[in-house]
C-alpha cells in the first residue's frame, strides 16, 4: 500500500472536543477548530460523539470505523473522562483503562501513534480562586496508564486548570458557553454552561493541544503553522 500523502489525525472523544451543531453556536469543542492550525499535508477527522465515555464509544461502533480507516503513520488523538463518570461509563483503575487500551491496541496493531490526553477540567472554582476537580481519579488513571504503555500523553487537566486560574473567575467565562439573555441569538434567555467552550474557548485549548504537541516533539511539530 502506498503511504498518503497527507497525515491523518483522528480525533476520538466527548463533547469538549466534537463538533457542535450549528443551533448550538457559539459552543464549540476543540476538535472543532484543530485542523487551522495544520498545513494541508494534516487532515484532522474529528470522530468525537457529545455524551460519549470511553467504553460507549467502542460500543457503538465508533472506534472500529476509526481502525477500518487509520493508516500507517496516522495519529489517535483519545480524550474521556466527563461521562466515563455517568452511570454507563467506567471506573477509574479497571474499566477505564481497558477501555483506553483497545484504542491503544488498535491504533499500534495499524501501525498509527495512538496520543492520550487527560480530560479538560470544569470550570468550578473554590473560595481561594482555585479549580476545583470534579473529574475524580479518571485524569490519573489515564497518566498511570501511558507509562505502563509508554504512550505519549498531553495534560489537558493540568493544563486548563493553569488556563482557567490565570484568567481568573471571571474572565474565565470567556472560555465557556456563558452568555447573559439576549446576547447570542441561539441562546435567547441566557446560559450558563461550565462544561462545554464557547468558539473562543475551543481555540485556547486547541492551542494547549498544540503546546502539548510540540512538548513530546511529535513529528506533528513541522506542520503546524500557528
Amino acid at each position: 500500500m502506498v503511504q498518503s500523502s497527507t497525515i491523518s489525525i483522528y480525533l476520538a472523544g466527548d463533547s469538549t472536543v466534537a463538533n457542535c451543531p450549528e443551533h448550538e453556536a457559539p459552543m464549540a469543542g476543540w476538535g472543532q477548530v484543530f485542523q487551522s492550525f495544520f498545513n494541508d499535508h494534516v487532515v484532522v477527522h474529528n470522530e468525537a460523539m457529545g455524551g460519549r465515555s470511553s467504553n460507549s464509544f467502542i460500543e457503538e461502533g465508533r472506534l472500529k470505523s476509526i481502525l477500518e480507516r487509520i493508516q500507517e503513520g496516522d495519529y489517535l488523538f483519545i480524550q474521556f473522562g466527563h461521562n466515563d463518570q455517568k452511570s454507563y461509563g467506567t471506573e477509574p483503575f479497571t474499566t477505564y483503562q481497558i477501555s483506553l487500551q483497545k484504542y491503544i491496541n488498535g491504533a499500534r496493531e495499524k501501525k498509527a501513534i495512538p496520543i492520550l490526553l487527560t480530560s479538560v477540567h470544569r470550570r468550578k472554582f473554590n473560595k481561594l480562586g482555585e479549580i476545583e476537580n470534579t473529574l475524580g481519579e479518571y485524569p490519573n488513571a489515564m497518566i498511570d496508564l501511558a507509562k505502563k504503555l509508554d504512550v505519549p500523553l498531553i495534560d489537558l487537566w493540568k493544563k486548563t486548570k493553569l488556563l482557567y486560574e490565570t484568567l481568573g473567575v471571571e474572565k474565565s467565562k470567556e472560555l465557556f458557553t456563558i452568555f447573559p439573555p439576549n446576547v447570542e441569538p441561539n441562546y435567547p434567555e441566557g446560559i450558563e454552561d461550565n462544561t462545554h467552550f464557547s468558539i473562543n474557548g475551543a481555540t485556547k485549548v486547541a492551542q494547549l493541544v498544540i503546546e502539548g504537541i510540540r512538548e513530546l516533539k511529535i513529528p506533528l511539530c513541522k506542520y503546524v503553522v500557528q
